[in-house]
């Protein structure tokens, strides 16, 4: 599996997968929206994606990274907000192999860490466990619109 931090030149790559998360995540299919959205994360460079490729070199899933703070901390913080392996290559260590970039890339850019948030029935769940990743039953999430 390989891993490497997508550009603008993977878009064409990138936008199904991205479509196919959106999908998962009960969102009507639209690759133009798509596109335009990722276009415009390379362009304002506001995030960070990492994109998976099999030994074929075909993409086969990637995940997306938010810069934020800690205040508390003083640090900086990355949000894990997307992360999506194609159902072809899930159980072939896509899935762990994004996740270990996006730790070594928060440690090489001191980061505080790498926060996440799923629903509740999303089977990664296992994943992010396997990987290291620990649930805080002591934060709780708001949301407001």
């Amino acid at each position: 599996m390989q891993i490497q931090r997508a550009t603008r030149e993977h878009l064409e790559a990138l936008t199904p997968l991205f479509n196919a998360y959106r999908v998962f995540y009960k969102q009507k299919s639209d690759t133009t929206a798509a596109q335009t959205f990722l276009n415009e994360r390379f362009e304002k460079q506001d995030s960070v994606i990492f994109l998976a490729k099999d030994e074929a070199g075909n993409a086969v899933g990637f995940t997306q990274l938010y810069p934020s703070f800690s205040s508390v901390a003083m640090k900086r913080v990355y949000i894990l907000n997307d992360l999506f392996v194609t159902p072809e290559a899930r159980g072939k260590q896509a899935g762990t192999a994004l996740l270990e970039q996006a730790k070594s890339f928060a440690k090489e850019h001191s980061a505080r860490g790498l926060v996440l948030e799923t629903d509740a029935d999303n089977p990664a769940q296992k994943l992010y466990e396997k990987n290291g990743w620990t649930h805080d039953p002591a934060l709780h999430y708001y949301w407001e619109v």
